[in-house]
C-alpha cells in the first residue's frame, strides 16, 4: 500500500505521526470506451467552450457559478491562503460511545500507521480507545477539506473513518409517514418470527459479488476464445401476496426449511407459495384417478355377484325348514 497523507494524531499535549492509507479499494470491473468498429480508445479532450482551443493541466482553475452566466475563478494562490492546505493534523475533540454514532454518517476509511518513533503513543492511545469502548471524534483535513472522522480501533490498528456533515444528510419526506398506517398485532408477530427464523451472525466473508464473478468469466471466456457457460436460472420468486399473513407464514415456512428445521405444523393453513406449489403438482395425480374408475367399475360388478348369492341362499333356508318339520312329524309317530 502506498501513504496517500502524512500528520500527526494530536492527543491532548501528545503528537503522534502517522501515514494514512486507504483501508478498502474497490473491486468493480472497469471497462475502456472503444470505437465498435476498430477497437482504438476513445480520447477526450480538454477545450475551452469560449476560443475552442485544446487547454493544458496546467492553465485549468477552479471555478464557482454564482448564477446570470457569471464564474468567480479560484487559482492555486486561492487556495493555499486557506489555513487547511498546510494542516497535517488530526486533532481529537472528545470521545464518545461508539452506538452514538449513526452509522449513515460514515464515508470512507483509512488505516493510520505510526511512524518513526511514534509507536508506542499510537499502541498507547489504541490500548486506551479499546479499553474505554468509545470512539475518537477528531477533525482532519483531507485533499482540501475539512472533514469530521472518528478514531477507533480494527484488528490492532486505528482506523480513521471520514464522516458526513449532518447538513449533508437528506431528510426522509414521503407521503406514508403522514398516513394512519396500524400494523395488527399477529401480523407484527409473525414478523418477528420471521426475523427469528432468519437471524445469524454475520461472516461477511460467506457473501459473494456473483455478477462480477459472471462478468468475469465471460472476459475469460472471450480471451481464451471458448463458449460461456451459461449459470444456472434461479427459482423465480413467487409473486407479491395480498394476504399479509400468508405471505409471512409462507416466508417463515421457507426460512425453516432452508435451515433444514421441520415444518411448524402439519395442519398449516396452506399459503400462497404452498398453493402454487399444489397446483403444480395435481395434474400428476390424474393418470392415479384414470386407474380408479375400472376399480369401481370392478366393485359394481362383485355387488350383483353378491345378490345372486344371497337369492340362492334362499332355497337353501326353505329346504332346510322342510326337512325340520318332517323331523318334528317323525318324532309324533313314535310317541
Amino acid at each position: 500500500m502506498r501513504a496517500i497523507w502524512k500528520g500527526a494524531v494530536s492527543f491532548g499535549l501528545v503528537s503522534i505521526g502517522v501515514k494514512v492509507y486507504s483501508a478498502t479499494e474497490e473491486k468493480d470491473i472497469r471497462f475502456h470506451q472503444v470505437h465498435r468498429e476498430d477497437g482504438g480508445r476513445i480520447r477526450y479532450k480538454r477545450t475551452c467552450s469560449v476560443c475552442g482551443e485544446e487547454v493544458t493541466y496546467d492553465d485549468i482553475a477552479k471555478g464557482y457559478d454564482i448564477g446570470g452566466g457569471e464564474m468567480v475563478i479560484l487559482t492555486d494562490e486561492d487556495f493555499a491562503d486557506l489555513p487547511l492546505s498546510t494542516s497535517h493534523a488530526i486533532d481529537v475533540l472528545e470521545f464518545v460511545p461508539a452506538e452514538q454514532v449513526d452509522p449513515i454518517l460514515y464515508n470512507k476509511a483509512y488505516f493510520l500507521e505510526p511512524e518513526g518513533s511514534a509507536t508506542k503513543p499510537y499502541v498507547l492511545l489504541r490500548d486506551a480507545l479499546s479499553d474505554s469502548e468509545r470512539v475518537a471524534i477528531v477533525k482532519v483535513a483531507l485533499r482540501q477539506r475539512e472533514q469530521l472522522a472518528t478514531l477507533r480501533v480494527r484488528e490492532g490498528v486505528l482506523l480513521l473513518n471520514t464522516m458526513l456533515w449532518p447538513d449533508e444528510i437528506r431528510r426522509p419526506d414521503f407521503g406514508f409517514l403522514d398516513e394512519d398506517l396500524k400494523v395488527r398485532p399477529p401480523e407484527l408477530a409473525m414478523a418477528s418470527s420471521l426475523i427469528d427464523s432468519m437471524a445469524g451472525e454475520f461472516e461477511p466473508d460467506a457473501f459473494t459479488d456473483d455478477y462480477r464473478a459472471a462478468l468475469q468469466e465471460v472476459i475469460d471466456a472471450k480471451v481464451e476464445g471458448r463458449e460461456v457457460v451459461q449459470p444456472e436460472e434461479e427459482e423465480a420468486a413467487p409473486a407479491a401476496a395480498v394476504d399479509l399473513m400468508a405471505a409471512l407464514k409462507a416466508s417463515v415456512e421457507r426460512a425453516r426449511a432452508a435451515r433444514g428445521e421441520a415444518p411448524s405444523g402439519g395442519g398449516a393453513e396452506p399459503t400462497p407459495i404452498s398453493s402454487a406449489r399444489s397446483a403444480k403438482k395435481a395434474p400428476a395425480r390424474k393418470p392415479a384417478e384414470k386407474k380408479a374408475e375400472p376399480a369401481k367399475k370392478t366393485a359394481a360388478k362383485k355387488t350383483p355377484a353378491k345378490k345372486t348369492a344371497e337369492k340362492k341362499t334362499e332355497p337353501a333356508k326353505k329346504t332346510a325348514a322342510k326337512k325340520t318339520t318332517a323331523k318334528k312329524a317323525a318324532a309324533k309317530k313314535s310317541a
